[in-house]
């Protein structure tokens, strides 16, 4: 058995341990209800944006745009989002976990990845994956700029033939305890079918205005992956830093019952020295 005083080190050094998560918890608590708030505020933007541009799919019979074009598929693209930092559970996990059941299932084709984050580069590299491009060091606050530049990165690789299709690969954000591993396609643009029978006026020409919408809709919906990443990647650092704390209060409570029974020991060996000697003297 330890002795009392190494048991108390230990005490001392998981209770430091146990101050440095509650802290953690706290600041990705904080964060995380602004990009909550960021969330919310940009779901209705892109479910209004994808409305537009499914109108005016159905007044253009004839659509003609680069983004629009689909080829036979011989090379794919992923965009992976994870994080730059660890410390925040299963998210970066379960994120590459889904790339790579994805990658293995693409065998009819060439795959690239984008990665958007240093956990999923350095996995990735490490393994030989075929890297195209790469983003660090966005931060806790994505913004729409940085959404730009891996748009516009996507957008050169599709139009210069070196990607047939492009997926991004996300965590959805449900909840602080849920975050759902995500694949959508974002290129080619598939305008979804709108049921209405509604009359729509557009001025200019429908042609006109998907000539300037096509690539703020993927930049639209770059960024509202960012958005929900981030949010789950702080929702799982919450949860971690939680469970962290836990951990180490119940680890103190066990180190306190073992240093009490190693003072206990302790007493008793002294008082059977004691009374062993006594009885020795008569």
């Amino acid at each position: 058995m330890a002795g009392v005083r190494d048991i108390r080190r230990r005490i001392r050094s998981v209770s430091n341990m146990q101050q440095i998560t509650k802290a953690m918890k706290t600041v990705a608590a904080a964060k995380l209800r602004k990009a909550q708030r960021k969330v919310i505020a940009s779901r209705p933007y892109t479910r209004q944006i994808q409305e537009v541009l499914a109108r005016l799919a159905n007044a253009q019979t004839e659509i003609e745009h680069p983004l629009l074009v689909k080829r036979p598929v011989q090379k794919v693209g992923y965009i992976v989002l994870t994080s730059d930092r660890g410390l925040c559970g299963a998210f970066n996990a379960n994120i590459i976990r889904l790339t790579r059941g994805i990658v293995e299932m693409r065998r009819d084709a060439e795959v690239g990845l984008v990665t958007v984050g240093r956990k999923g580069h350095d996995y990735f590299i490490k393994r030989k994956y075929r890297i195209l491009a790469q983003f660090m060091g966005l931060g806790d606050d994505p913004n729409f700029n940085q959404a730009n530049k891996i748009a516009e990165e996507a957008i050169k690789l599709y139009l210069a033939g070196e990607l047939d299709e492009v997926y991004i690969i996300y965590s959805k954000f449900v909840s602080v305890l849920t975050q759902e591993p995500t694949a959508v396609k974002v290129l080619p643009i598939e305008p979804i079918a709108e049921e209405t029978s509604r009359q729509y006026i557009f001025e200019p020409s429908p042609a006109q205005i998907l000539q300037r919408l096509l690539p703020v809709y993927l930049k639209s919906q770059i960024y509202s992956a960012l958005l929900e990443s981030k949010a789950s990647e702080l929702g799982a650092q919450m949860t971690a830093m939680d469970s962290a704390t836990e951990n180490a209060k119940e680890m103190i409570e066990k180190l306190t019952l073992e240093m009490n029974r190693a003072r206990q020991a302790a007493i008793t060996t002294e008082i059977s020295e004691i009374v062993g000697g006594a009885a020795a003297l008569e």
